[in-house]
């Protein structure tokens, strides 16, 4: 049984998505957003600090999955969104989690099939794969797309390692 948590890093928000994998059977655990009202960016790094300690001291996951950096076309928004992560990851470090990352097109092709999906498609299939009852928060359901993957990836290198030989470029 593994306890993932996903992070969907943001200067103004960041979402943050729980979710618990058992013999490959994903569930739901706990999903909100933190949200960075001040303007001061050393504040706000603050608060994500903060707030991504206190949800690992609250569940206390196994693993945890953030978003890489993307190319931004504002170099200004990449330099912020970086340190936002940098926040988190240190707060992830501090409670001697290993940190994995995915691209928001890797995530997106794990739980959508599409690299290239929209917001409201990623939204919509985490509710159907977690069974949930509404649609999560924009934030949070990336950060549980983002725990998905995460799962998803564990799921296939475990499969691979299991294997016992190759034949004709095929594993078995």
């Amino acid at each position: 049984m593994s306890l993932i948590l996903g992070i969907d890093p943001g200067s103004r928000t960041t979402g943050y998505g729980l979710i618990r994998c058992q013999s490959g059977r994903l569930e739901y655990v706990a999903s909100g957003c933190i949200r960075l009202k001040s303007d001061l960016l050393s504040e706000r790094l603050h608060v994500i600090f903060k707030g991504v300690t206190q949800i690992i001291q609250q569940f206390g996951p196994d693993e945890f999955a953030i978003e890489e950096v993307f190319m931004a076309k504002n170099a200004s928004s990449a330099l912020k969104l970086g340190q936002a992560r940098g926040a988190a990851i240190v707060a992830a470090g501090n409670s001697q989690l290993a940190v994995s990352e995915y691209s928001a097109r890797k995530v997106k092709q794990a739980v959508v099939g599409n690299g290239g999906a929209e917001k409201s498609q990623v939204q919509h299939m985490v509710k159907q794969m977690l069974g949930l009852e509404g649609d999560p928060q924009a934030d949070a359901a990336d950060a549980l797309a983002i725990a998905l993957c995460h799962a998803h990836t564990q799921q296939v290198l475990i499969k691979v390692s299991g294997a016992s030989h190759s034949r004709r470029g095929r594993l078995k």
